[in-house]
C-alpha cells in the first residue's frame, strides 16, 4: 500500500511519531494507501517552515507573486489527468474529478487580483499631512480543507492566501489528502520552499494548527461543531478566523415558476455529488398550489437516475466520502418521524462502497431533524407554503444562513426574496453557480468571511493606516 507524507519546507517530510490511518476507496470500501495524523511536532515544524518563508515570500511584488501563481495554474492544466486519477481515487467522485480544472481558474484569478486592491486615496485629511492606507499580508494561514471537492478547496484555500503574499499550511481532510499533497509538490516548482505546506491529520491535528503561536489567521471548510471548535482554539491566540460551515440550502419554488426547469434545477443541484455539497439543493419549499405537482414530478425524476463508479456512465453521482457519512446519512431516514414519507430512495445501494439510493422525503415539517440539520447526501425534503411570508419564515428558521434559491417568473417577486432571504448567496431560477469572480460564504451559523472574489483576497490582508508630517 502506498503510504503518503507531508510535504513542508518544499520537499516531502517524514511524519516523525505521527500515527498513520488507512485511506479507502469509497468506490470498494478497501484502503489504498496511508497518511500520517500529523502530532504536535509536525504540526511546529510545518508552522516553522512557513514562518521562515514569509519574510521573503512578503516582499516579492504582487507582478513577481502572479508570475509564480500563473505558471503553477499552467502546470496544473499539463498534469490533469494525473490529478484526476488520483482524486476520483479517493472520492470516487466524477463531480469532483471535474472540479480540478476550477482550481487553475482560481490561481488565475487571484494572481490577478492581487495586483488590483482597492482602497482609500491617499491625501491630505490633516493639514500638513499625507495620509495613505497599506494593505499588507497578514502572516502565515492556517488553512483546514474539507473531503467533498478536496483538490478544488486546496486550491480556493490557498490561492488568495498566496496571492497577498501569505504562506500556508494546509491540512486537507484527513480521508482526502493525495490531491492536495500532490498540488503542493507541483506548487514546488514555482514558489520557494516553506511557502506552500500541506499536512495530513485529522480534527486534532486541525486543534494543533489552531492552537500553534504561528499562524495570523485560520481558515476552515467544515461543520458547524468543527467550526465552534476551531473558534474557540484559535480565540485563545486572538487569531483572525475565516469561516465556511455548511448550511441547510432551500429552494423556494412559487406557483408561477416553470416546474420542469425546477425539476432538472434540483435533481442538478441536490444530487451532484451525492449531496455532498454545503448548497446542494436539498430542503425544497413550495407553493401549495403546485405542490403534488411538482412532488410526483420530482418523484419521476429522482427515481431514473442511480448512483455508480466514476466509469459508469450511466450513473448521475457516486459514493458517500467515507463510513461515518453513509451512517450519518442513513440515521436521518431510519429516525424519521411518523408524519413524513419517503416517496423514493431512502437506502444504501449495494454492500461494497458507500452508495446511497437518491431520495425524496415528503410530509416534513419545519422542526424536524431532517428539516433542520445538514444531510450532506442525496436526500430532498418537500415541504408546503400557502404564502410568500411563509415561504420566507420558513426558509429563515434555519440556523445556517449559506445559500438559497428562488424560483418565479415574477420579477417583483425575486427582488422580495432575494432583500428578505437571510443567506450569503441567492440564486434566482437557477442553482450551484460559482464564479470565481463572485463572493461565497454565509450568514448566522453558517460562519463568516468570504472564499472567492477580491472579498476572499481581502480576507488575508491587514490595513495598516500611515499618516506622514511634512509641513
Amino acid at each position: 500500500m502506498k503510504r503518503l507524507a507531508n510535504f513542508v519546507d518544499g520537499k516531502s517530510s517524514d511524519a516523525g511519531d505521527s500515527a498513520y490511518s488507512e485511506l479507502i476507496d469509497p468506490v470498494t470500501s478497501e484502503a489504498f494507501a496511508t497518511a500520517p495524523s500529523s502530532d504536535a511536532a509536525t504540526v511546529d515544524a510545518a508552522m516553522r517552515a512557513a514562518d521562515a518563508a514569509f519574510d521573503r515570500w512578503r516582499t516579492t511584488t504582487p507582478a513577481e507573486r502572479q508570475l509564480l501563481l500563473l505558471g503553477l495554474a499552467d502546470a496544473l492544466q499539463e498534469r490533469l489527468p494525473e490529478l484526476r486519477a488520483a482524486e476520483l481515487q479517493q472520492t470516487g467522485s466524477r463531480a469532483a474529478g471535474n472540479e480540478i480544472g476550477l482550481a487553475g481558474d482560481q490561481l488565475r484569478f487571484f494572481a490577478g487580483a492581487a495586483r488590483t486592491l482597492g482602497g482609500l486615496g491617499a491625501g491630505e485629511y490633516v493639514a500638513g499631512h499625507t495620509s495613505y492606507v497599506r494593505r499588507e499580508p497578514i502572516g502565515v494561514c492556517a488553512q483546514l480543507a474539507p473531503w467533498n471537492y478536496p483538490m478544488m478547496m486546496a486550491a480556493m484555500k490557498s490561492a488568495p492566501a498566496l496571492a497577498a503574499g501569505n504562506t500556508v499550511v494546509l491540512k486537507p481532510a484527513e480521508t482526502t489528502p493525495a490531491t492536495a499533497l500532490l498540488f503542493a509538490e507541483i506548487a514546488a516548482e514555482f514558489l520557494p520552499p516553506g511557502v506552500l505546506n500541506v499536512i495530513c491529520g485529522g480534527p486534532e491535528t486541525g486543534r494543533l494548527m489552531a492552537a500553534h503561536p504561528v499562524p495570523a489567521a485560520v481558515s476552515l471548510t467544515g461543520s458547524i461543531a468543527t467550526g465552534v471548535d476551531v473558534a474557540t482554539t484559535a480565540a485563545a491566540g486572538l487569531k483572525r478566523t475565516q469561516l465556511e460551515l455548511g448550511g441547510k440550502t432551500p429552494v423556494v419554488v412559487f406557483a408561477d415558476a416553470d416546474l420542469d426547469e425546477v425539476v432538472q434545477g434540483i435533481v442538478t443541484g441536490a444530487l451532484s455529488n451525492a449531496g455532498q455539497d454545503c448548497t446542494a439543493a436539498s430542503r425544497v419549499l413550495v407553493a401549495a398550489e403546485v405542490h403534488d405537482e411538482l412532488l410526483a414530478r420530482l418523484e419521476a425524476a429522482v427515481a431514473a437516475v442511480r448512483p455508480g463508479s466514476p466509469d459508469d456512465e450511466g450513473a448521475l453521482y457516486g459514493p458517500l466520502n467515507n463510513a461515518a457519512q453513509l451512517e450519518r446519512v442513513s440515521s436521518f431516514l431510519e429516525t424519521l418521524p411518523d408524519h413524513a414519507r419517503i416517496v423514493t430512495g431512502g437506502a444504501r445501494v449495494g454492500t461494497s462502497g458507500y452508495f446511497f439510493a437518491p431520495t425524496v422525503v415528503a410530509g416534513v415539517r419545519g422542526d424536524d431533524r431532517i428539516s433542520t440539520e445538514e444531510i450532506f447526501g442525496p436526500v430532498i425534503t418537500v415541504q408546503p407554503f400557502t404564502s410568500e411570508a411563509e415561504a420566507v419564515r420558513l426558509a429563515n428558521s434555519v440556523v445556517h444562513g449559506l445559500a438559497s434559491s428562488v424560483w418565479t417568473t415574477d420579477h417583483a417577486t425575486a427582488l422580495r426574496l432575494t432583500a428578505r432571504l437571510d443567506f450569503g448567496v441567492v440564486w434566482v431560477n437557477t442553482h450551484l453557480i460559482f464564479p470565481t469572480e463572485m463572493p461565497h460564504g454565509g450568514f448566522k451559523q453558517s460562519g463568516h468571511g468570504k472564499d472567492l472574489s477580491v472579498f476572499g483576497l481581502e480576507e488575508y490582508t491587514r490595513i495598516k493606516h500611515v499618516t506622514q508630517r511634512y509641513g
